[in-house]
């Protein structure tokens, strides 16, 4: 990039790259290969024991990739960050990077009910307990805090709920005990930068608005670069004991020369290298064409979706909107806070008629897409109780702000009248 810049418009188009040194071409290629040349034993040497940057093999680092990563660390004001191949592996690793068996992270209520069943059951089994707080009281964070929690984890603007999370109060209760909060920023890129407001590291499913055209799966881990890890070595015990999966290298010593990105780098030569869930560089390749409009896309998105939340309001068929202009007091307050520029692409309402009345809805859609994505050009439609959020209980569903009758709206870049169309004959057969 010619000079820095915090423009996201032009951090899209020129962060991470300018053009390729041995042929001109100005769009990053796709480097589809599995290892790269070493220059010398001595070059070969120096990467593998962290002493210089540079390529190994793709499933730890590709070209490609790393453009993507670079991007996206720089639109997020962070140091680094790792290229996965979905948004549930960038969930996991973020938590797996800190965490082993017998420790605890304690997340929102307020999540994707698939981070829900990864927190309450598949890391649990890994012997990682996920503890839930309710961000509407940021202070029970530190009530469920213990000597063994490792993290705080939450959603920006947490998706099916659309309650904006108070992260600079929750990060403000962890940093001086040592503990990072996390965020997954996935619905609100550009709207928001929570490593401004105290977050420690952002998590995205780029598969969502990122890359924004449905093509392609992946996701994204973003170290700030601003948490003090050495401050707290008790509390952070992977990142300030001897790694005997490395070479008995401490990360926060270990990767100095290399910035303060001991987060970033360990989840990349422990996890990456030991768990393989790579981002392909094909898939690289597509986001960075994302990238490029993002800034762009979002503004619509927003306005769309405003638009949207306008016309549902009133409506008989409807009992309830969920959507961050339509709250109030302090959940209102957060969304104008941390959201600059518009409220997001998400809306849900809940349907007089409960889950039957979501079904005729979802079924008389014509112009929406009824599938399990959410940030994609296209307009598209669920309703959770009956696919996304089916196997959680009745606690679950509640918690994580389901009900029978919810409909969630992914709301596209179509023109408006033909989204408002499409939907006003939806909820007449919805009753």
């Amino acid at each position: 990039m010619p000079r820095p810049t915090r423009h996201p418009e032009t951090i899209v188009l020129h962060a991470g790259w300018r053009a390729d040194p041995a042929t001109g071409a100005v769009a990053p290629p796709i480097y589809q290969t599995t290892s790269y040349q070493f220059e010398s034993a001595e070059h070969a040497a120096d990467l593998f024991a962290l002493k210089a940057f540079g390529n190994i093999y793709t499933r730890i680092g590709n070209p490609t990739t790393a453009v993507l990563e670079e991007r996206v660390a720089a639109l997020e004001g962070g140091a680094a960050a790792l290229a996965l191949a979905s948004g549930q592996a960038a969930s996991a690793f973020a938590l797996q990077n800190l965490a082993r068996v017998g420790d605890n992270v304690v997340s929102s209520t307020d999540l994707y009910g698939g981070t829900w069943n990864l927190f309450a059951n598949t890391l649990k089994d890994q012997g990682i307990e996920v503890r839930f707080a309710d961000p509407a009281d940021p202070e029970s964070f530190a009530r469920a805090t213990d000597d063994r929690t490792r993290a705080y984890y939450a959603e920006t603007l947490p998706n099916p709920k659309l309650t904006v999370f108070p992260i600079a109060e929750v990060a403000a209760i962890g940093r001086p005990l040592g503990i990072p909060l996390i965020m997954d920023n996935t619905a609100a890129p550009i709207l928001c930068r929570p490593l401004e407001h105290g977050a420690a590291a952002v998590v995205y499913s780029s598969t969502k608005y990122l890359g924004g055209h449905g093509t392609s799966i992946g996701g994204l881990l973003v170290d700030g670069g601003s948490f003090d890890w050495e401050a707290h070595p008790v509390r952070q015990p992977l990142l300030n004991t001897p790694d005997p999966s490395y070479h008995g290298a401490v990360w926060s010593e270990a990767v100095k020369p290399l910035g303060p990105i001991a987060y970033a780098i360990r989840a990349r030569v422990v996890l990456l290298r030991d768990l393989g869930a790579s981002m392909s560089p094909f898939n690289a390749f597509q986001f960075l064409q994302g990238l490029e409009t993002l800034p762009l896309r979002m503004a619509r998105h927003c306005e769309n979706t405003q638009a949207v939340t306008e016309f549902l309001k009133g409506r008989k068929e409807i009992t309830k909107i969920i959507h961050p202009s339509v709250q109030a007091g302090e959940n209102r307050a957060r969304a104008d806070r941390y959201l600059r520029g518009g409220h997001g692409g998400l809306v849900g309402f809940e349907l007089a008629g409960g889950a039957e009345a979501g079904r005729r809805f979802i079924n008389a859609l014509e112009l929406f897409y009824h599938v399990a994505n959410i940030g994609d050009a296209r307009s598209l439609a669920i309703h959770p109780a009956s696919t996304t959020h089916s196997q959680l209980s009745e606690e679950e569903q509640f918690a994580t702000g389901v009900t029978p009758g919810y409909v969630r709206l992914s709301v596209g870049l179509e023109h408006i009248d033909d989204i408002l169309a499409d939907l006003e004959s939806a909820l007449a057969a919805a009753g």
